[in-house]
């Protein structure tokens, strides 16, 4: 009897733990599609400043244009920034990302780069604290709505840092969402920022121009609208960053919370069965005993 109580219990708990599981897959499922949402949005506004740019620099300046945040230097100090989930119970997400943060802070150690690292997130700061790695800053405000009120103010200390020589690079290492199919924990440079590509091919040089000038006036001049959009592009790349960090987060708890809902259905199917059969075993014993008391009785 003892062992189908155990047995019992065990498949109760194990109920339990799959209702927990499967009401965070359908929360995940929810935030997920909010998310993308807001990061689908940021792509789109992203690509259009790259668009602006691309026609700025088709207008006579090309490659050539001068600007302090398109300036590459000699690494000699590099700003590196993670970001990571406050939460767990989202697979190898945070696992991953932690990986490829020592994989680029060991590149430049080993290169005596000097190094400022910043780290968003419970788990990777944990984590890296665990392996003692050293952190400057340190962010756990961001959840699965990143806002661009909070995230501004960190881009514009990095654009200040650069700009003042202070920096000479900045590189982002999250996770990438590609599709609900897809995400890499990736390392992503934005600064110092890719100067546009000037156009080429000799017809296609020549036309860019004139296609660029019927489709903006740039006033007072595009080398001031310039200052204004670079600033936007790098801010609204590193927004960017932390919309798919959110996204792809939530797209690894719904995964991690359905794969553990199935495999708790399983299990409960394995523990009713080796409840069943030892149930049925206590009945026949039981049985037993009282054919052969009343055998007994005979006698």
């Amino acid at each position: 009897m003892a062992k189908a109580r155990a047995l019992d219990r065990r498949r109760r708990s194990v109920k339990n733990i799959r209702k927990i599981t499967r009401t965070m897959e359908l929360i995940a499922t929810a935030r997920f599609k909010k998310a993308m949402d807001r990061s689908l949005s940021a792509r789109d506004y992203t690509l259009r400043l790259t668009k602006i740019l691309e026609n700025i620099a088709s207008i006579g300046t090309g490659t050539g244009l001068e600007h302090p945040l398109l300036e590459v230097r000699p690494t000699k100090r590099s700003a590196v920034l993670v970001l990571t989930g406050n939460r767990g119970l989202c697979g190898g997400y945070n696992s991953n990302i932690v990986r490829q943060a020592q994989a680029i802070l060991g590149q430049w150690r080993s290169e005596n780069v000097g190094l400022h690292t910043a780290v968003s997130g419970k788990r990777g700061i944990s984590a890296l604290k665990f392996r003692g790695v050293p952190m400057d800053e340190r962010y756990t405000t961001f959840e699965d709505k990143p806002e661009f009120a909070a995230v501004a103010p960190i881009g514009r200390a990095y654009l200040a840092a650069y700009q003042a020589g202070e920096i000479d690079r900045l590189d982002v290492v999250y996770t990438k969402f590609d599709s609900i199919a897809r995400q890499s924990a990736v390392t992503e440079t934005l600064l110092p920022l890719k100067p546009p590509e000037a156009p080429r091919g000799g017809q296609q040089a020549a036309a860019a121009p004139s296609s660029a000038s019927q489709e903006y006036d740039f006033y007072p001049s595009a080398e001031s609208i310039l200052e204004e959009i670079l600033p936007a592009s790098f801010l609204s790349r590193l927004f960017k960053c932390f919309l798919d960090a959110a996204v792809s987060e939530q797209v690894a708890r719904m995964v991690a919370m359905k794969a553990a809902s199935e495999n708790a259905g399983s299990l409960i199917k394995d523990l009713s069965r080796r409840y069943n059969r030892a149930r049925q075993s206590q009945i026949t014993g039981e049985i037993m005993e009282i054919l052969g008391g009343v055998e007994a009785l005979k006698k």
